[in-house]
């Protein structure tokens, strides 16, 4: 509950649906910087897509053990163990970038932490359904949520 409430507060913040609160520019990138966040969000985005076309019938809004369930480990699970969170990070991140303000960047982070929590809590719930050998074994090979770094 909490990660839904941190996640809803980091997407008001992040694109400025709020009132009253006065928000305070950082800075001012211009049009190149905007069209590359722009594009980085859209990556994001198109990563998350991918992700959750490929795990298929797996997928859930909630933790939950599917009817044969199994470590999905190929096409972006092969790059990071949490693809549709690591989509949405970089796309908050990109926007939070391209907007440029505090308050937008406040909610960012908030986005990020509630999706970095959750993929733990995801993690824990895997090792104890599937077996912690075999997803620690994955975990040993795939990083995280950062492609190509080490954990």
């Amino acid at each position: 509950m909490l990660n839904r409430i941190l996640t809803l507060v980091g997407i008001v913040l992040l694109f400025g649906f709020y009132r009253g609160l006065r928000d305070l520019p950082l800075w001012r990138g211009g049009p190149s910087l905007s069209w590359l966040m722009v594009g980085l969000a859209a990556m994001g985005l198109l990563f998350t897509w991918w992700a959750r076309i490929h795990i298929g019938r797996l997928w859930s809004g909630t933790i939950t053990r599917k009817a044969g369930h199994y470590i999905v480990d190929t096409g972006p699970y092969a790059l990071v163990r949490h693809p549709i969170y690591s989509g949405l990070i970089l796309a908050a991140i990109a926007t939070g970038v391209q907007r440029g303000t505090l308050l937008a960047i406040l909610g960012a982070a908030l986005v990020a932490f509630s999706f970095f929590a959750r993929a733990r809590s995801e993690e824990q719930f895997l090792r104890e359904q599937l077996g912690g050998e075999n997803y620690d074994a994955y975990a040993r090979r795939v990083p995280m949520l950062l492609p190509f770094t080490k954990t």
